[in-house]
């Protein structure tokens, strides 16, 4: 009775309401926490930029992609668990629920750890194989070593983040987040003005408030939430259960792979323009990610929220809710191009003082910004396409954007108009990627690929 009570207490009725104040509603707290998760990697750069100089940010910027590649498939894992968990959290079988957590649990702490042991050892080859600048490997080196010792605690606080939001609570994990963030920029500061240990106090800082999150994750789990626990005696790896989360999240790995190698593939063609370049576009890249935020998190809502009403057989508010997101893309992505346009060089001053970075970084934003209502339609028909239950076309054209258009284009490009060329290649990229969808939504084809037990009930 406890659990049923809990399941209701945290169950989300997207199908009634008005469509306007679900999505939003629903869209908040995932905003919060997804823009929180963000303070890791940016918190670092502002701090390295400003007080240890623009080869250690070019550092942190390089391993950044790195280190989003080499985490990739626990990532695609990781959603695949979190939606069987929340299949058998609304079908109140609790005691699956549990099981899915704990082998999700313990294969993110046995890959966690060998991953960071892969990375240690390859750290230099794989900088060197990017063509990061050779003034800017040591110290990438340095960071990247210590940040990827810590990836265990990040994928096991990552686990524990998905799963609680796979069972209806978006609060607490909120407050994790914000509680590590908040520990990270504290001891950014103390080990980097106060103790001088440069780059690589930012990665120990970095890894400490991850471990410390991870920890009050992991006694909120065990002592007070009545579905999830890892104790010793709840630790069990249920083969069957995983095999189900990794045939759910595999396409996603395969996707974030790709992505992830594409933008390595990206970064090389950008080292090529040397370390003031590399700079810029780690910095203005994470000013990008931070804009780029509120679409993504909206594509998430509308993805849960057209899901629940193609469910319920309410097309008339999936295509209201569609059209209630691409205004507000239209209205976001005017107001940050306006920002960018008069205060793009000032945003750049958080992370350095260099003019030539502040002048790359300010192209870059002034270029991507114009794209960025093309970025949030083609997000926003990924989100109804992913409500739908269609995920392998969506995962298709993401991959052939990037390594067909993108990366041919940049190279291409490049060698015309410079540095500029590559930032052109981006958007060209997200046109073709938005036609594609487009046309593939107003077919319709999608309406008829959901779920085997919505179309088919008997089944």
């Amino acid at each position: 009775m406890e659990n049923e009570q809990f399941m209701e207490k945290n169950k989300n009725d997207l199908t009634h309401g008005s469509v306007w104040k679900v999505i939003l509603r629903f869209s908040f707290p995932l905003l919060i926490g997804n823009l929180l998760q963000q303070l890791y990697n940016i918190t670092d750069s502002i701090i390295v930029g400003r007080f240890i100089g623009k080869e250690a940010l070019a550092a942190v910027s390089a391993s950044f992609f790195i280190y989003y590649f080499i985490i990739s498939l626990v990532i695609g894992v990781g959603s695949g668990t979190s939606v069987v968990v929340s299949q058998f959290f609304g079908a109140k079988q609790f005691d699956k629920v549990q099981r899915a957590f704990s082998s999700f649990f313990i294969f993110m702490l046995v890959a966690g750890i060998l991953l960071s042991i892969t990375g240690i050892i390859f750290a230099e080859p794989i900088f060197r194989l990017t063509n990061t600048p050779e003034e800017v490997i040591p110290q990438a080196v340095a960071y990247f070593r210590i940040y990827i010792g810590g990836t265990f605690l990040f994928v096991t606080f990552n686990s524990i983040i998905s799963i609680l939001r796979g069972v209806g609570e978006s609060f607490r994990p909120m407050l994790f987040i914000l509680l590590s963030a908040f520990l990270n920029i504290i001891l950014d500061l103390l080990f980097i003005i106060g103790f001088d240990w440069g780059i690589e106090g930012a990665a120990r800082a970095t890894v400490i408030a991850q471990g410390i999150g991870m920890c009050t994750a992991l006694i909120y789990v065990n002592n007070q939430h009545p579905l999830l626990s890892i104790k010793k005696q709840d630790l069990i790896f249920d083969g069957i259960l995983f095999k189900e989360s990794l045939k759910i999240g595999l396409p996603t790995s395969i996707q974030q792979c790709a992505i992830a190698l594409g933008l390595i593939a990206l970064l090389g063609i950008v080292n090529h323009f040397g370390t003031d370049t590399l700079t810029a576009y780690g910095a203005a890249g994470k000013i990008d990610t931070i804009i780029t935020q509120a679409i993504l998190t909206l594509s998430g809502a509308l993805a849960a929220f057209c899901g629940q009403n193609i469910g319920a057989k309410r097309l008339d508010r999936v295509r209201e809710g569609v059209r209630f997101a691409m205004f507000v893309n239209i209205i976001f992505s005017l107001i940050t191009f306006t920002s960018i346009y008069f205060f793009g060089d000032k945003m750049m001053l958080a992370f350095t003082n260099d003019p030539e970075v502040i002048t790359i970084g300010k192209e870059y934003l002034l270029i991507m910004g114009g794209f960025f209502v093309v970025h949030g339609g083609l997000n926003v028909y990924n989100g109804t396409l992913r409500g739908a239950g269609t995920t392998v076309f969506p995962m298709a054209v993401s991959i052939t954007c990037l390594w067909l258009i993108r990366i041919p284009l940049a190279y291409w490009f490049s060698s015309i108009w410079g540095r500029s060329g590559i930032w052109w290649a981006i958007g060209a990229s997200l046109c073709i990627g938005l036609t594609i969808t487009y046309i593939y939504y107003k077919s319709g084809f999608w309406k008829n690929k959901g779920p085997l037990y919505i179309n088919n009930p008997k089944k």
